[in-house]
């Protein structure tokens, strides 16, 4: 499958992993809808790389029917998924005072970074499957989950909750669209320089990037965007 003329999806696509993934998308010649609840940089990113911007709430399955449709008028059936849309809460299973992790908290992690991602996955997947295949597939689906989902750390209940739970759906996903023709895979990145981590004292950001064995720097968004964009291929 080449990437050329394809209609590809991205999830959190304004800024960050997501950003980087619909930029190097778009250079590689798909069409590209952006689906992030910011507009302002969800617009800003479609222009600058030609492609086009859908506001979406990924945990609302009215809202993703609604950006779905819209990205399908303007581009065709989407071939492609790339999920980088979420949240990571940094909060301690009991607090300041002996507090207990707010619940609301917890169900959001889990609302967008699990929920969303098979939200996604499933309304994109339903669609693609009633589409004829290109050559020995029908299309893709990259998902986002961290390395928090195998090694959290102190304050990452909610966050690596969700992610495990993305790692844990991958294969019988995988094992469910294969009829269909459809690629399902997961990214499990490591600490990378986000829009997340960037309003972190710099200090801070350093000491994470230490902790990484090697090379010992935060990811860069560019490089999780070249594997992602790359399984979206087949050689």
């Amino acid at each position: 499958m080449e990437l050329k003329g394809l209609a590809a999806i991205v999830t959190g696509g304004a800024s960050g992993l997501g950003g980087a993934t619909a930029k190097l998308l778009a250079e590689g010649g798909a069409k590209v809808a952006i689906f992030d609840l910011n507009e302002e940089a969800g617009e800003a990113h479609a222009r600058a790389i030609g492609g086009i911007f859908v506001k979406a709430n990924v945990s609302d399955e009215a809202s993703v029917t609604a950006a779905l449709d819209a990205a399908e008028a303007q581009h065709g059936v989407a071939r492609i998924l790339v999920n980088c849309a979420g949240v990571a809460p940094a909060i301690k299973t009991v607090g300041k005072e002996n507090a207990p992790h707010p619940m609301d908290q917890y169900r959001r992690a889990i609302e967008i970074n699990l929920i969303g991602t098979f939200l996604m996955i499933s309304r994109f997947a339903a669609r693609l499957a009633a589409a004829d295949a290109i050559g020995e597939e029908r299309g893709v689906i990259v998902n986002t989950a961290s390395v928090a989902a195998y090694d959290g750390q102190i304050g990452q209940a909610a966050y690596a909750s969700s992610k495990g739970g993305v790692v844990g759906m991958t294969l019988p996903v995988a094992r469910d669209l294969a009829q269909h023709k459809i690629r399902v895979m997961t990214i499990a990145p490591g600490i990378f320089l986000t829009p997340m981590l960037m309003g972190l004292p710099q200090a801070a950001q350093d000491s994470l990037g230490t902790q990484v064995p090697h090379p010992s720097r935060l990811g860069r968004p560019e490089e999780y965007a070249k594997l992602g964009s790359g399984l979206t291929t087949t050689r």
